[in-house]
C-alpha cells in the first residue's frame, strides 16, 4: 500500500478487527470523492485475519453528511452519477461478508446516517445527533438514505426528518433505532471494538448467514423466506463449526471455530 492510498481514511488491525476511521476532523469528517474512494479502497483491501470491521470518526463528530464544497455546479448527469458512486461505496460496506460496526458521536448528519445504516451494528456515545436536514437545502437523500434509514425508521418517519430538518438526540437515536447502544461520551469507540471482537469469535459461517440471508428475506414472501431460512439452517447446521459450538456446549468450554482461517 503507497502511503497516500488511505489519505482521508485510516486504517489498523485489532487482533481480529479491522479499524477504519474516517480522518478529516476540521471538516467534521464531511464525504467527499476522495472519502467515498478511500473506503471502497479499504473494505477492497480487507486482510483475512479481519472477521470483524468498524467504522469510526476522527474528532468530537462521527461525519456531517455531503462535502457540500464539492456540490455546486453539477449537472443532473452528474448528480445522478455522483449518487451512484454513494451506493457503490455504502454497498461494499453493507456486502463485505463480514460484521461492521459503527461507532457515533457528535454529527451524525445526511450522508453520515447514510454510511452509518449501511453497518450491521451501531454504538453511539451520548453526544450523538441525527438529522437528514436535506429539505431544507433543496437537495434530496443520494446515498441510500430511501431505503437503508427508510427500513430503519419506516417512510412516514424518514419523510418527516426529511421534510423538517429535525435534530434527535443519542436518546431519540436509541428509541428509533439509529443506534443499537447508547454509552457514555467517548466510549462509543471502544464499545465498538469489544462488540466487533465478540462478534468476530462467532462461526464465520453463521456471521455470513446472518449478514446474507436476513436481508433478502425481509423482502421475499413469507413462503420464500421460510425456504431460505431453512437453506440456511441446513449449510449453518451441517459445517464443522456447528459440531465444535454443540462440542463446546456440552462441554462448558468457548468454541474454537475454525472455518475462518
Amino acid at each position: 500500500m503507497t502511503q497516500d492510498a488511505f489519505e482521508t481514511v485510516t486504517v489498523g488491525l485489532s487482533d481480529r478487527v479491522r479499524i477504519v476511521t474516517l480522518n478529516r476532523p476540521d471538516k467534521r469528517n464531511a464525504i467527499s470523492e476522495r472519502v467515498l474512494d478511500d473506503l471502497e479502497h479499504a473494505f477492497d483491501t480487507l486482510p483475512e485475519a479481519a472477521q470483524a470491521v468498524v467504522i469510526a470518526g476522527a474528532g468530537d463528530h462521527f461525519c456531517a453528511g455531503l462535502d457540500l464544497s464539492e456540490h455546486r455546479g453539477r449537472s443532473a448527469e452528474q448528480a445522478l452519477h455522483h449518487s451512484r458512486h454513494w451506493h457503490a461505496a455504502f454497498d461494499k460496506i453493507a456486502s463485505c461478508g463480514v460484521p461492521v460496526v459503527c461507532a457515533l458521536q457528535g454529527a451524525v448528519i445526511g450522508g453520515g446516517l447514510e454510511l452509518a445504516a449501511a453497518a450491521h451494528v451501531r454504538v453511539a456515545d451520548s453526544t450523538a445527533f441525527y438529522q437528514l436536514p436535506e429539505g431544507r437545502r433543496g437537495i434530496f437523500v443520494g446515498g441510500g438514505a430511501s431505503v437503508r434509514v427508510g427500513r430503519i425508521l419506516c417512510a412516514d418517519r424518514l419523510v418527516e426528518m426529511m421534510l423538517t430538518g429535525r435534530r434527535y438526540d443519542a436518546a431519540d437515536g436509541l428509541r428509533l433505532g439509529l443506534s443499537h447502544y447508547l454509552v457514555d461520551p467517548g466510549e462509543a469507540l471502544t464499545h465498538a471494538v469489544e462488540i466487533a471482537g465478540s462478534i468476530a469469535g462467532n462461526a464465520p459461517l453463521s456471521n455470513y448467514m446472518i449478514l446474507n440471508a436476513i436481508p433478502r428475506i425481509a423482502g421475499m414472501s413469507p413462503d420464500e423466506g421460510l425456504f431460505t431460512e431453512s437453506l440456511a439452517t441446513a449449510l449453518t447446521q451441517s459445517s464443522p463449526d456447528a459440531q465444535a459450538g454443540l462440542t463446546a456446549f456440552l462441554a462448558k468450554t468457548d468454541p474454537d471455530f475454525r472455518s475462518g482461517d
